[in-house]
């Protein structure tokens, strides 16, 4: 036991040295070495006792005291007291009542070898928490900033970088493919993650991310850094090819010029930083159309087709630039949609001109079958930009009457037409909603129209939950690589133009209610759902156990 001056001084100028070697508060160790010497004090004394310790912090006396409850009849003595005894005990304790706590003086011990390895246990544990939340309290400001370290060791393909300080990890799939990295090396890398961990890591790095790029070109360009250039999106395929959009806030300013430099000494600095990685900077524009000709290069786009409400783009290119635009295995086309975020479609300009053609038979033929049209009359009111009989529905006979041939009475008669089509539409979807069987829940949620729950209805989605489960690209449909090729994959409500926006928020509002009403069923128990991708499995489970618990054992799955 610590019992003489020398021992119990030695014993703060330890807790003063690792407080300091830690970077941690001194009176964060004192208070470990006490719960330490607690935790031993129980096992001499009897874990049925409750065990205070006292450090002074100016002389370094010990103090151990058992907690005791005033009581009027005590039965425990390890536990009770009677308030005469706790009078006795110390003449302080004249002003306690019953129901409060007194300190009885315990005797000092000889620490046996297994007390003093659970007090080390307990301390270590404390102090290595401690400085696990200093660090993270250190690096929680350098998120999305560029850290430079040294590489430590390699684990299992992943990467741990000794920050100085503490040590961050780079895992496996934020490397940069095919980069040679060994023990010793010196490496910069993006902070992606910091946050709390049970056990392991707590900094998260990456090389890969596209944001690594962006934050070199800040280092690099000082216009960036100064404001005068501002970069917009960025996209990249790690080790091979990246994009990024620069725009100048200086009309004067050239931004590709500016981020290449003097015979491209500032983007070549970059390359390298990316182990070669080839870099395309382009220009930005207001215009989407100016822009994917930009990000498409060398490919030479003859026109883009923009679509702003659906988000999507129809580039339109010659038979020799279609392979450049596509890219090796879809690549360049690729990384433009993620530079702009938005659907390009990439065709020839035969390829363009039959789907005109498709698009104008099939709204001829809508208006001549449902409005009981002769073909040339119908022709010519896709010709004048009517596409549907809602257009027509919702025109006045002024709009019709411009259009060549087209009288009052005619106009009126066509307007009449299409709302006796409309009112007869919306019947006969009201009954197939029925016939499919769609749940309320479903019917009045938000956002979605009839025909889009026909459509929903036919392809087996009749609750809400059934909708919750959903990701957005099964509603607007999108792109795949299938055996090395780029295959389009229909969505359920692709042909109701809605947007990638618009699906994530139809999807998430339903969502949202389908977890509230999971709450209710639960006896209104906060049920912790950590990643909100893996609620339908959650929820999957709970709806086929039946069972009301607090704890749901849950496989954390992202959605499909």
């Amino acid at each position: 036991m610590l019992n003489r001056r020398a021992d119990k001084l030695e014993l703060l100028r330890i807790a003063e040295a690792v407080a300091l070697e830690k970077s941690i508060d001194k009176e964060l160790i004192i208070d470990s070495m006490e719960n330490g010497i607690a935790k031993a004090a129980k096992s001499k004394f009897g874990s049925e006792n409750e065990i205070k310790v006292e450090i002074n912090r100016d002389n370094g006396d010990i103090g151990i005291f058992r907690k005791l409850q005033i009581v009027d009849s005590p039965e425990n003595s390890n536990l009770e007291i009677s308030l005469d005894d706790a009078i006795k005990l110390n003449e302080n304790n004249k002003d306690k009542k019953v129901g409060d706590e007194v300190l009885q003086p315990l005797p000092s011990f000889d620490f046996g070898r297994i007390a003093a390895q659970t007090a080390k246990q307990v301390i270590s544990f404390n102090v290595r928490e401690a400085e696990r939340e200093r660090q993270f309290n250190d690096f929680i400001d350098k998120k999305d900033t560029i850290l430079s370290g040294i590489v430590k060791r390699l684990e299992f393909g992943n990467i741990i970088v000794d920050l100085g300080r503490t040590e961050a990890i780079i895992q496996k799939n934020e490397l940069i493919p095919r980069e040679n990295i060994k023990a010793g090396d010196r490496i910069k890398a993006y902070c992606l993650d910091v946050r709390r961990e049970p056990r392991g890591q707590q900094i998260f790095l990456s090389r890969a991310h596209p944001k690594f790029m962006e934050k070199l070109f800040i280092q690099e360009v000082p216009e960036i850094y100064d404001g005068l250039i501002e970069i917009k999106s960025s996209s990249r395929d790690p080790g091979s090819r990246a994009k990024i959009c620069v725009k100048a806030i200086d009309t004067s300013l050239d931004p590709v010029g500016a981020c290449v430099g003097m015979r491209g000494s500032r983007v070549q600095a970059v390359v390298n930083e990316l182990q070669g990685e080839k870099i395309d900077i382009v220009n930005w524009s207001e215009d989407p159309a100016v822009v994917v000709a930009n990000a498409l290069s060398p490919a030479e786009v003859q026109r883009v087709n923009v679509d702003n409400d659906a988000k999507k783009l129809d580039v339109i290119l010659t038979e020799e630039n279609l392979s450049k635009a596509i890219g090796r295995r879809g690549q360049n086309v690729r990384l433009a949609t993620k530079l702009l975020n938005y659907e390009i479609n990439i065709m020839t300009d035969q390829e363009d001109s039959e789907r005109r053609q498709i698009e104008f038979k099939e709204k001829t033929d809508n208006f001549v079958k449902n409005l009981e049209l002769d073909e040339t009359l119908g022709q010519l009111l896709v010709a004048e930009g009517f596409s549907s009989i809602d257009d027509i529905k919702d025109s006045d006979p002024d709009a019709l009457m411009k259009i060549e041939g087209i009288e009052e009475e005619t106009a009126k008669e066509l307007i009449e037409r299409a709302k006796e089509f409309y009112q007869k539409d919306q019947e006969e979807i009201a009954k197939r909603i029925k016939d499919l069987g769609l749940e309320n829940n479903l019917i009045n949620h938000k956002g979605l129209t009839p025909g889009m729950l026909v459509t929903l209805g036919e392809q087996k989605i009749l609750t809400l939950n059934d909708f919750a489960d959903l990701a957005s690209d099964e509603l607007t449909g999108g792109y795949d690589i299938i055996k090395g090729e780029r295959v389009r994959i229909k969505g359920y409500l692709e042909d109701f133009a809605l947007s990638k926006k618009e699906a994530d928020d139809l999807i998430m509002s339903a969502r949202d209610i389908v977890y509230q009403d999971w709450e209710m069923e639960n006896g209104k128990e906060k049920i912790k759902v950590f990643n909100f991708w893996s609620f339908q499995e959650n929820y999957k489970q709970y709806r086929a156990s039946k069972v009301s618990s607090k704890k749901c054992s849950c496989n954390w799955k992202k959605s499909t």
